[in-house]
């Protein structure tokens, strides 16, 4: 068990735009001179016992069921003995208890329900399913009218809050530009790309050569490139995992309890308010003995 009085070695993966710098912090793709790139499909790049806690959130239900427990044994792998392990994931137990719940108002005529249905419906499936980025959801969250969105960032948070705000952003940009002059710009931009940019050029030309068979390629590249969720965990299933793979003592938490001592001070589930970041989320941590 962790205790306060020394300092640890925290390592983040998948950390998407959620990093802190006094942590070790890897994604598929580097954003940020914090960040480092690595595709955590071919596993962790550190050596055994590197680590006093591993961290990911909204990362395990992007791996197919059988690669999660390949990469849950590479976070055992690189902690250290006593080391704590923290998984965040969705939760697919309460998806199921409110979309229980959202069937039955809508059924009985709810109409605050029936828009409730018809977001825990695209919660449950369109992450699966979908084959451009965003998908339902993101047309979903961009509508210039969301009735139930109060219900909507109960379940998904800040995250949910951050893009209908952008969303919004983006309708008063594109009302502030004359229709022509929009249209000129985004013309110009595709000729620019044309000639800047030697892979939009390949691009262009397998559109031409491949006609239709263009989409099936996009679609096939979108779904191997790590957006879908690929498997869905509750509380039993995730803990019997992480049994599975040598770890101990696991409790579920909350955004805010923790064995990481001073956890809230990264604010990495909450935000500086203190609200849940993902507030639909399983918190599970475990000891590595």
């Amino acid at each position: 068990m962790l205790t306060s009085d020394k300092t640890f070695n925290y390592l983040n993966l998948g950390c998407g735009r959620r990093f802190h710098n006094a942590w070790t912090n890897i994604d598929f793709t580097s954003t940020d001179e914090s960040i480092i790139g690595h595709n955590l499909v071919q596993g962790i790049p550190f050596l055994d016992a590197s680590f006093d806690v591993v961290y990911h959130s909204h990362v395990l239900e992007h791996f197919t069921k059988s690669s999660a427990d390949f990469f849950l044994k590479e976070c055992y792998r690189v902690l250290s003995p006593q080391g704590v392990i923290r998984v965040v994931v969705p939760d697919l137990e309460q998806i199921a208890i409110t979309y229980l719940l959202a069937l039955e108002k809508a059924r009985s005529g709810s109409p605050e329900w029936v828009d409730n249905y018809e977001w825990i419906l695209l919660e449950m499936y369109d992450q699966t399913i979908r084959n451009k980025s965003g998908g339902e959801m993101g047309k979903y969250l961009s509508k210039e009218l969301i009735s139930n969105r109060e219900f909507v960032i109960q379940r998904i948070g800040a995250e949910g809050k951050n893009f209908i705000l952008s969303a919004e952003q983006r309708r008063n940009n594109k009302q502030d530009k004359p229709l022509l002059e929009s249209e000129i710009k985004q013309f110009l931009k595709k000729i620019y790309r044309f000639l800047r940019y030697p892979t939009y050029r390949w691009e262009t030309l397998l559109k031409l050569l491949l006609g239709e068979e263009y989409i099936a390629l996009e679609i096939g590249r979108f779904r191997q490139g790590g957006e879908v969720h690929q498997w869905m965990y509750d509380n039993y299933s995730l803990k019997m995992l992480l049994e599975k793979c040598g770890f101990q003592n696991i409790i579920q938490q909350t955004a805010t309890a923790s064995y990481i001592p001073n956890w809230t001070s990264f604010n990495l589930d909450t935000e500086a308010d203190g609200s849940v970041y993902k507030p639909d989320s399983i918190f599970l941590e475990a000891i590595k003995l």
